[in-house]
């Protein structure tokens, strides 16, 4: 379970008690420290970050409306106030809730919930996307076999079969096919035709010249009605 890194603002220090042991009772919060006003707690966000605040508002010195504009980068907030008057200004602020004391433990919860709601949505959102693996279907050896794109090195066609080579395998994996077939199975993106008996997957490539290409030791020809398609595709592949 992820844990969300909080901390608390409160000039009351039986206000701040409570509050600490309630967020104690939430197994996912992890309260790193605990404030009397907002100063201290200004100083030490300029070594340490965390997830929410719960902040008092009505404060000594910097009271907690100036403490959370003061913030370049402020993270989730919940405001435990005794005023009302400022409910307002925490709709302004973006604040996640407007708790007033006594605070009742399940209006806590639920405010705590919508935090905790709140941050899993950000961390999906921030999360790198999972690119998925392409792969495709041939029937080889009486049954269906999955292959993988990013696997493929290259095809050769035999009349109505062909040979397709990869990475996974020390033998080519036999199947009927011609090779237009087997072409249109190929994205146009990762895969080209060479020649009349050759596909080849472009990220395999290790050198070309005129009229052939190597695959690291094997070669393969580059038919003439091929070629000017070939270089056109593959200089436009990134590097």
């Amino acid at each position: 379970m992820t844990q969300i890194r909080c901390i608390a603002i409160d000039d009351e220090p039986f206000a701040l008690a409570i509050l600490a042991d309630d967020l104690r009772r939430f197994p996912y919060l992890e309260l790193q420290a605990t404030f009397s006003n907002a100063v201290d707690a200004d100083l030490w966000l300029k070594t340490h970050s965390v997830d929410l605040i719960f902040l008092d508002i009505q404060m000594p010195t910097l009271t907690g409306t100036q403490f959370l504009r003061g913030l370049s980068q402020p993270p989730m907030v919940i405001f435990t106030t005794a005023y009302e008057q400022y409910a307002l200004e925490g709709f302004e602020l973006n604040v996640v809730d407007y708790l007033l004391k006594p605070i009742p433990f399940q209006r806590f919860e639920k405010a705590v919930l919508r935090a905790k709601e709140l941050f899993e949505l950000r961390q999906k959102e921030e999360a790198p996307a999972v690119i998925e693996r392409g792969f495709f279907f041939v029937f080889s050896e009486y049954k269906e076999i999955k292959i993988y794109f990013d696997e493929v090195s290259y095809v050769e066609g035999l009349k109505d079969y062909v040979k397709i080579y990869t990475t996974q395998q020390p033998k080519p994996i036999l199947t009927r096919l011609n090779l237009k077939a087997m072409e249109a199975k190929l994205p146009e993106t990762q895969f080209g035709r060479v020649h009349n008996s050759f596909i080849v997957a472009f990220e395999r490539i290790t050198a070309v010249q005129k009229a052939k290409l190597h695959l690291d030791k094997i070669e393969i020809p580059i038919g003439n009605r091929y070629l000017v398609g070939f270089e056109q595709k593959y200089r436009k592949l990134p590097s």
